[in-house]
């Protein structure tokens, strides 16, 4: 029950970031609209927090499409596109992200320019899943690092 071929977790973890990504982002453009941000702070916080997370984040996709890929055609439980660690890693970083909102532990400033660039970095992270799925045996250039890996 749950289960599928493992080649499809890729379309799962896709789904999964993108999602999480455009939700992450839409909340960053709300708190945009919400507050007056400087200009410059949106400018250069958005490219920075984009940078940093994606840097990180194309690391974890090709971990994770490595270990994917490694199920071949067995039929794999659909949770199964992360590992522990990687669920942990979620867990705190949704729990932080909720709870600084929700106190009000950061000002709305913050949470437009840091949330607006952790969006497109997650929404990117889903794009390279699908991309590792659709180009099984290729290879994949990073446009940001110019890194080349294997699909």
């Amino acid at each position: 029950m749950f289960k599928v071929q493992g080649k499809y977790l890729l379309t799962i973890a896709s789904t999964v970031w993108i999602l999480a990504g455009l939700n992450i982002f839409r909340l960053g453009v709300l708190a945009c609209l919400e507050g007056s941000t400087p200009v410059w702070v949106m400018a250069t916080g958005i490219p920075l927090v984009f940078l940093a997370f994606h840097m990180m984040f194309s690391k974890l996709v090709g971990k994770h499409s490595d270990r994917i890929r490694g199920y071949g055609d067995e039929k794999i439980h659909v949770l199964r596109f992360f590992d522990v660690k990687g669920y942990v890693i979620m867990t705190v970083m949704m729990g932080g992200g909720i709870s600084l909102r929700a106190f009000g532990l950061v000002p709305v400033w913050f949470i437009a320019f840091f949330y607006t660039g952790l969006g497109i970095a997650l929404t990117l992270a889903g794009i390279g899943f699908l991309l590792h799925f659709v180009k099984r045996g290729g290879n994949i250039v990073c446009p940001v690092t110019k890194k080349t890996r294997l699909a």
